[in-house]
Order: C-alpha cells, then sequence, then structure tokens
C-alpha cells in the first residue's frame, strides 16, 4: 500500500487486499466521479488538492497514501502538524513522499482542497466550514459528526457517514482473499504438472 504495490505477483493475478474504511472512501470518491476515468489507471486523481483530518495508521495515513498514489496532493491533518503526501510535480515519482509543511493550518490547506475528509473520534469536534472553498466534496468518516448542518451551504456534495460502504468494502475483501488462495493453488498445481501459464480467474471453479 505505502510502496504502491496493487498485485501480489508478477502475473498481476491477485491483487493487493486494501484496509475497509481507506478503500471505502475510494470507492464513493469513484462512484462520484472525482476519479477521472479518461486519465491511466493509478493516476485518476491528478489535478485533485485533498485535506484528510486524521492520521491514524487505521484510516488516516493508509488513506493520504492510497489517494496520493493514485495522482493526488493530500493534506494530511493531525495534532501534530499537517504533512504533504504527493508523487511530486508532474506525479512523476511512482510512489508518494511526506513533506513535512511546518508553520501550516488548515487555513493553509483547506481552501485549497476540493475534497475534505474528516475522522475525528471526538464528539465536540466541528470542522471549520468557513475555510471551505465553494463547491468541495467533504466526507464524514468519524463515528462522530464532525460537520454541521451548515456544511450543505459550501459543499456541492456531503457524504455523512461511509460505514455501510465500509461493510460492503469488508465482504469484498473476503472474496478477494479466497480468489486469491484459489489462484495460488492453481499455481502451485500448473507448477507440479509442469505448465507455465497461469489461466484467467474465470477458468477457476
Amino acid at each position: 500500500m505505502y510502496q504502491n504495490i496493487r498485485f501480489l505477483d508478477k502475473q498481476k493475478l491477485q491483487k493487493s487486499v486494501l484496509p475497509c474504511t481507506p478503500l471505502a472512501v475510494i470507492k464513493i470518491l469513484e462512484y462520484l466521479k472525482i476519479y477521472n476515468e479518461i486519465i491511466p489507471y493509478g493516476n485518476r486523481l491528478f489535478g485533485h488538492f485533498i485535506t484528510i483530518v486524521n492520521r491514524s495508521e487505521v484510516v488516516g495515513r493508509p488513506l493520504a497514501a492510497l489517494l496520493a498514489n493514485d495522482g493526488a496532493c493530500v493534506y494530511s491533518v493531525d495534532v501534530t502538524g499537517i504533512q504533504q503526501f504527493t508523487r511530486g510535480e508532474g506525479i512523476k515519482n511512482t510512489r508518494h513522499d511526506v513533506i513535512e509543511k511546518r508553520g501550516w493550518t488548515l487555513e493553509d490547506c483547506v481552501p485549497l482542497s476540493d475534497v475534505v475528509i474528516s475522522g475525528v473520534p471526538g464528539e465536540s469536534y466541528k470542522f471549520p466550514i468557513h475555510l471551505l472553498r465553494e463547491g468541495a466534496v467533504c466526507i464524514n468518516i468519524s463515528s462522530e459528526k464532525n460537520f454541521d448542518v451548515n456544511v450543505k451551504d459550501k459543499a456541492s456534495i456531503y457524504v455523512p457517514s461511509v460505514g455501510k460502504t465500509t461493510i460492503a468494502v469488508l465482504l469484498r475483501n473476503q472474496l478477494r482473499l479466497v480468489r486469491n488462495r484459489k489462484k495460488i493453488n492453481l499455481a502451485i498445481d500448473n507448477q507440479y504438472r509442469g505448465i507455465e501459464h497461469f489461466a484467467p480467474y474465470e477458468y477457476i471453479k
């Protein structure tokens, strides 16, 4: 994930399994057409600026890495400061780098961002809506409501919860693990029989 490795094998038959909530956010962004399908796979967030208020090892940091590896410029915010996750100018790097944005606050990164994601696990926290740019997409990934009702005055799209999508991604990941296991078994069987090439998954019963 952090190394931008999308497949587990050289034949690119076994896709990587990604954490559920970060992947749920990606699926939501794909559904909302934030991902540009005209651009080649792996670069489809190029040109987007995203702020994530949460840098936990469970959600915030992996989400920032995934979005940056897909081409976005991501500002990752937590109590210790702000970090920029980026593949560099023109997304020339194959994986993201992390740059400390010393002295930066939400006032510096939020007005630049067309997508804002908040996941602060505190009932008292409310995202400062006045910093949002007009028409931004806002996604709440916290169990608490980080955005108050006035967010709809500035956001073009507001997603209040990702829980149901996360559950669907969990089921998807379980299915992917089963498929990957079948592909491994097929590879072992083919190697035992001296067959060099793997059959596509469609032929695995």
